[in-house]
């Protein structure tokens, strides 16, 4: 099993925690944010591929971040990309 550690910028959550093998994701911890919307895409991301993943996250927007052009689930997809 592998793990990756990301750290997002300019959103709530301060850790994302990934674990995942053959490209595969096992668990996704999310340490931070909006925990009933970071629970939820956990749960949906386990079992699916990670180069799947990508493109559906990527590019979501959070009115409520810092900069209103990323989230919680664009964040992990920038991190995803690193291993994809």
């Amino acid at each position: 099993m592998n793990k990756i550690t990301i750290y997002p910028q300019n959103v709530c959550s301060r850790q994302i925690d990934v674990e995942y093998e053959d490209g595969i994701i096992q668990k996704v911890t999310f340490i931070g944010g909006c925990q009933g919307n970071t629970r939820g895409v956990a749960a949906l991301l386990v079992g699916r591929k990670i180069d799947e993943v990508i493109p559906i996250l990527e590019g979501i927007s959070c009115r409520g971040s810092r900069t209103g052009t990323t989230s919680c689930p664009d964040q992990l997809a920038k991190g995803l990309k690193q291993i994809a």
